[in-house]
């Protein structure tokens, strides 16, 4: 799938793109059929609601399942960004974030690239965001928020919230979202949220301001993101766990448009377990350890 020239001024302008039903509901079945296996397992990759079971996000689903492997090398997913970057892409974080009925906890207002510059060392925002819906996704189940053209004010000041919920989020406070908010349209267009069935998805800048409510609703509100990068943007620190922040700066190859209904082969390394050196840290930029090395 190729951008037109007046998608990519409308993502210039508004820092994301939103196509309802771009998946059917076939493929996206596939994918739903295989989460509640993944969200079952007591991994570490699975980090669940504060004072609750329920899963908030799951991450790496593309090294351990199959349809999700297949989901992360999906042109539909993969093309728009490497045609926004003019350069390859590899995957830097892949998660399903849960969003479950009655349960599902806020995401603070943020940016994302504030959180990969600040724990990652991801050298510039040259980073994006693809989500699908894996459900129906309306006003009342949490959707996301987006304030438009926010991600034209670069990295905005943030601080590290480590305790309103059970995943910690370099978030942006009030008095600047309300400013942002205000500069993009107030009451007229200043916060936006992309609603439509599930197999949607939402190509959106790692500096755009975004979050999302909790899910009070009795429907579910599950969707799929894949983060990637331009490869010669890749991070210099391994701060984070290799699950959440990943180290293979391999340019992700796609496979053809049918690859969620059809079973071409993909390598699943964790399929039978996350090994040890994902839970590996350390504080050292990655230009020093291969100094190091």
């Amino acid at each position: 799938m190729r951008l037109t020239p007046q998608q990519l001024e409308q993502f210039d302008r508004d820092g994301y793109l939103f196509f309802p039903g771009l998946f059917t509901p076939e493929e996206t079945r596939t994918l739903t059929d295989a989460v509640p296996d993944l969200y079952a397992r007591r991994e570490a990759y699975n980090v669940r609601e504060k004072g609750s079971d329920a899963v908030r996000t799951n991450f790496a689903a593309h090294l351990t399942s199959e349809p999700f492997a297949r989901l992360a090398r999906h042109p539909r997913m993969v093309q728009p960004v490497m045609d926004l970057f003019d350069e390859e892409v590899y995957m830097h974080q892949f998660k399903i974030n849960g969003k479950m009925a009655f349960e599902g906890d806020v995401w603070q207002w943020h940016q994302d690239y504030g959180t990969w510059l600040n724990d990652d060392m991801m050298p510039t925002e040259r980073a994006m965001n693809v989500a699908i819906f894996l459900d129906d996704v309306n006003e009342f189940n949490g959707p996301l928020m987006f304030i438009p053209g926010s991600h034209k004010k670069g990295v905005v000041e943030a601080k590290h919230d480590l305790t309103t919920t059970s995943y910690p989020l370099w978030t942006v406070d009030n008095e600047l979202i309300a400013k942002l908010v205000e500069r993009a349209g107030g009451k007229d267009g200043g916060i936006v949220s992309p609603k439509g069935p599930a197999g949607s998805m939402i190509l959106f800048h790692s500096c755009l301001v975004h979050a999302s409510s909790s899910n009070l609703s009795p429907w579910n509100r599950v969707s799929v993101y894949l983060s990637l990068c331009a490869v010669s943007n890749h991070i210099r620190r391994f701060k984070r766990p290799e699950y959440i922040a990943h180290r293979d700066f391999t340019p992700i190859a796609c496979l053809p448009d049918d690859c969620l209904l059809q079973p071409y082969p993909v390598d699943v390394p964790w399929k039978n377990g996350m090994p040890a050196s994902a839970l590996a840290t350390t504080s050292e930029p990655f230009d020093q350890l291969k100094k190091a090395a």
